[in-house]
């Protein structure tokens, strides 16, 4: 199927794709499952509900996954984050909205999401050693597994994000 994008009466279309969820609703709940098993394993390691959305967030920034970027944004301001802390979370390491321990979670968060670029660094991994406890390392990193997961099951099967 071929990537076409046509303007239509002002408004994107976009060729159908196959729908993963649909096509392979086992692998699909595989996913979620592990979602589910990511997700405990964060409150198990104290990361806060609100924050992991943020984590989640920035992953999908970065993979332009519009879909995950609504759906995170909408959860982390449910979950009682601030909209300041939303609104900059692209531009982290410039601000003081963040401590030294979420500003490691969110590095290494970008270091596995950007994998290819350099794998993750033992730079960005030391600092998250030195601020984060190996539970949360794990957490955050089992976090960032599933998240580009979801972000490249909406993106190829084309999750439409409408106003």
């Amino acid at each position: 199927m071929s990537h076409n994008v046509t303007q239509h009466q002002g408004k994107r279309q976009m060729t159908q794709r196959v729908n993963l969820s649909k096509s392979e609703p086992g692998l699909y709940q595989a996913v979620a499952k592990l979602e589910q098993l990511a997700s405990e394993a964060l409150t198990k390691a104290g990361v806060a509900d609100g924050f992991s959305h943020l984590l989640r967030l920035r992953a999908s920034q970065i993979n332009h996954c519009a879909f995950c970027c609504r759906l995170h944004t909408r959860d982390a301001l449910a979950s009682g984050e601030p909209s300041d802390r939303i609104a900059v979370v692209a531009a982290w390491q410039e601000t003081d909205y963040f401590t030294e321990k979420e500003r490691a979670a969110l590095e290494l968060m970008e270091a596995i999401t950007l994998i290819s670029e350099g794998q993750v660094p033992d730079a960005v991994y030391d600092q998250a050693a030195a601020h984060l406890s190996g539970d949360e390392i794990s957490a955050i990193e089992w976090l960032a597994i599933v998240i580009n997961a979801w972000n490249r099951i909406a993106i190829s099967s084309r999750y439409l994000v409408t106003a």
